[in-house]
């Protein structure tokens, strides 16, 4: 064949071929392929980031976690090779997800795992790490993530302290002023088999069962007399509605119990007020 035909044949080819990729979105012709994933962030309450590695990935792929995980979506900037996939986490334990394409076809299956939440309290004598359980108390966990994330527990202090008993924060800064920026009161969820055990979790309310909103206090004791009890009978009056159990101290109980041998007294008509500030300086989620 002529050197030039043969030459210009050539260039057709390579023009016909860079003309097809372009049509086709460059790799987007190829089914896209999944070989890993990766999560560097996925905390109950908070939007998860999820890292997919892979060939010839998307923004367009599809992900489908259940109602564990809500409004998935796939960053624009996502290259063909790691894709972050991002969805806001609803709930604990096993999280399924399975991806597809834009067409439906399935490319990956599998399972990912959320921890139960952990929040840390940074205090004046230490640190005490606290796990929630919102699988039996949603509502109140929830909200407490609520104050959490809020930075409403910054620099306040424990307030109510009493050996044997308890130990009560969340309401109060220095002098026993009042912290701004309360919620509306949540409802009870004391009926949820959580019982008020020595290091457990549970919210301050006052007389009204529907009172809670931001006070917490840790159970110094196992406290049953604060448990909910049912009424014997319709027209008996001797049930508990009780205190919602939520969380326990899975660190940091010894700082819990050296809080609770602070000198106390009345302070501004409050009684059981340690007399020296113990400061919860900060609350973060870590887990």
């Amino acid at each position: 064949m002529n050197p030039s035909i043969s030459a210009f044949l050539c260039r057709c080819f390579v023009f016909s071929l860079a003309a097809l990729l372009a049509a086709c979105g460059g790799s987007a012709g190829f089914t896209p392929t999944v070989t890993a994933v990766q999560t560097q962030s996925l905390m109950y309450g908070s939007t998860a980031s999820i890292y997919v590695g892979g060939n010839d990935l998307r923004a367009s792929m599809v992900a489908d976690l259940g109602t564990g995980c809500t409004s998935p979506s796939f960053s624009s900037n996502s290259s063909p090779s790691l894709a972050l996939l991002t969805c806001q986490v609803k709930t604990t334990g096993s999280l399924p997800l399975k991806i597809s394409t834009a067409d439906g076809q399935v490319i990956y299956q599998g399972t990912l795992t959320v921890p139960n939440p952990q929040v840390q309290l940074t205090t004046s004598k230490g640190n005490i790490v606290l796990e929630l359980d919102p699988s039996k108390a949603p509502t109140t966990v929830d909200n407490f993530l609520g104050y959490v994330k809020a930075g409403f527990y910054s620099n306040t202090i424990f307030h109510r302290v009493i050996a044997g008993f308890v130990v009560q924060g969340g309401g109060f800064t220095s002098g026993m002023v009042q912290q701004t920026g309360l919620q509306n009161p949540i409802a009870l969820e004391s009926n949820n088999g959580l019982k008020n055990l020595r290091g457990t979790l549970a919210m301050a309310r006052t007389n009204d069962p529907a009172s809670a909103t931001s006070q917490f206090f840790v159970n110094l004791v196992d406290n049953g007399f604060l448990d909910y009890k049912a009424p014997s009978a319709p027209d008996k009056n001797d049930g508990n509605p009780g205190y919602a159990v939520f969380g326990k101290v899975v660190q940091g109980l010894d700082v819990v119990d050296s809080i609770a041998q602070v000198a106390t007294g009345t302070v501004s008509g409050f009684e059981n007020v340690p007399l020296s500030d113990v400061t919860l300086t900060k609350a973060s989620q870590i887990k």
